[in-house]
């Protein structure tokens, strides 16, 4: 008997036990939750107090950039990640290397909490956070694909939606987690306490995730799907240059429609927070409670897609998530630039929501498009090669539209990223009947 079928799950297709499917969701969704707060307090704490921390002797807007420069630096990182922990994924097993990802991810995210700022180290302060921050990125970059394939190998063909929607709920609660404890220190601390020790708190607080996400995956099998590849020897020597060779459409064509996934997401966070509380003047609690808000929204619209994507198709429903975002994008600044906490919580919640319907098909549709021996290294690398032109291009990009051309300018920007994912989107195939052995 194998390690897999000892846990409890079945191959593709075949009815897997209830209890051992539940265990895989909630370790996959537990993983990734941790995982994407540790990245997302970044976020938050580059658009409110890292600039003033370690960038203290630039003007305001090139410090604002400096600081999302070093948050950009984890997003060019995540495709190495997705290299290395691709390669080790594809060719050991998917559980030891989420492991290693989630050690390297929460231990270097603490890492920042202790770092001092620049007036205590100096040009070494913000040096030292960029190369936390770009380990950040390579743990990252292993994270997303081996939980979603951990959910959507062990799951049956017609509910791969469904389980694939607890890895992708994961970013929801992380951000939910990561912008609660702000709101609450921002809430609690006067400004002075806030910006000497507060904001390290969060990150503090990531060696406890640790030990619970160590906890949880240290208790489930390995895939049956990678399973039978190790056991007939079958695996790939050098799995991304395979990636390359056999699936160079699905890794461009996919890459593309992760870009206005993470395009959203981060315009409408970080870029955004930003934006309010330094150009419109709306105070740090109240942002950070409508972020709160909206992002009940992503939640929402992830869920809704992903579980639908087994009846209606994945690449429908993220075909309409991109036809919403073209919409919004053109929406979103008017209604910020109102001032009006109703108005903001509507724009930057229906901006997410557009994101969650994008987003939550693809943890099962970016692992259907490649084959079992390169499938770690080719969802990864699809994944987070969106994520460089989506996420870590966008609060740069959007600072400097605004500053030269106004608001408005960053909702085109918006809106043309999004009309790029369903270009991309339409020329890849449907994948929700296809088997994955």
């Amino acid at each position: 008997m194998t390690a897999a079928t000892e846990g409890g799950a079945a191959a593709d297709g075949e009815a897997p036990e209830g209890e051992s499917l539940r265990r895989v969701a909630v370790a996959s969704f537990i993983g990734t939750a941790i995982e994407f707060y540790d990245f997302y307090i970044y976020g938050t704490a580059a658009a409110l107090v890292l600039n003033q921390a370690f960038f203290p002797t630039l003007d305001p807007v090139t410090a604002t950039l400096a600081s999302f420069s070093t948050y950009a630096v984890a997003f060019v990182a995540r495709p190495l990640g997705s290299v290395v922990f691709g390669h080790f994924g594809d060719r050991v097993g998917r559980k030891s290397v989420l492991v290693a990802s989630l050690l390297l991810m929460g231990l270097s995210t603490a890492c920042v909490g202790l770092l001092p700022g620049y007036g205590t180290l100096g040009i070494w302060a913000p040096l030292l956070l960029i190369l936390l921050r770009f380990l950040q990125g390579i743990g990252l970059g292993g994270e997303w694909g081996g939980a979603a394939l951990l959910a959507v190998e062990h799951a049956p063909r017609k509910r791969r939606g469904l389980y694939a929607a607890f890895p992708q709920l994961g970013p929801s609660v992380g951000f939910f987690a990561a912008t609660g404890v702000f709101w609450l220190l921002s809430a609690g601390l006067d400004d002075g306490a806030f910006r000497s020790w507060g904001w390290r708190v969060p990150f503090l607080l990531s060696f406890l995730l640790v030990g619970v996400g160590l906890f949880v995956r240290l208790k489930i099998s390995e895939t049956p799907v990678f399973s039978k590849v190790r056991d007939a020897q079958e695996a790939s020597k050098v799995p991304a240059l395979d990636v390359l060779r056999r699936h160079p459409r699905e890794l461009l064509l996919g890459s593309g429609g992760m870009i206005i996934a993470y395009g959203l997401f981060y315009t409408a966070t970080t870029y955004c927070l930003s934006y309010a509380t330094g150009t419109l003047g709306i105070s740090r609690d109240t942002m950070l409670g409508l972020s709160l808000i909206a992002c009940l929204f992503l939640a929402a619209g992830t869920w809704l897609a992903a579980t639908r994507s087994d009846g209606s198709g994945r690449r429908r429903l993220i075909l309409a998530g991109c036809g919403l975002a073209v919409v919004w994008g053109l929406v979103l600044f008017p209604l910020l630039d109102t001032g009006q906490p109703a108005l903001i919580a509507l724009g930057v919640g229906g901006a997410l929501f557009c994101m969650g319907v994008v987003y939550g098909p693809m943890g099962a549709y970016l692992p259907e498009l490649f084959g079992t021996t390169v499938r770690y290294s080719g969802a990864s690398l699809a994944y987070n090669m969106g994520g460089v032109l989506g996420g870590a291009v966008a609060p740069l990009v959007a600072t400097r539209l605004q500053s030269a051309f106004g608001s408005a300018s960053v909702g085109w920007y918006v809106s043309a990223m999004a009309v790029v994912s369903l270009v991309c989107v339409l020329a890849l195939p449907e994948t929700r009947e296809r088997e994955l052995a």
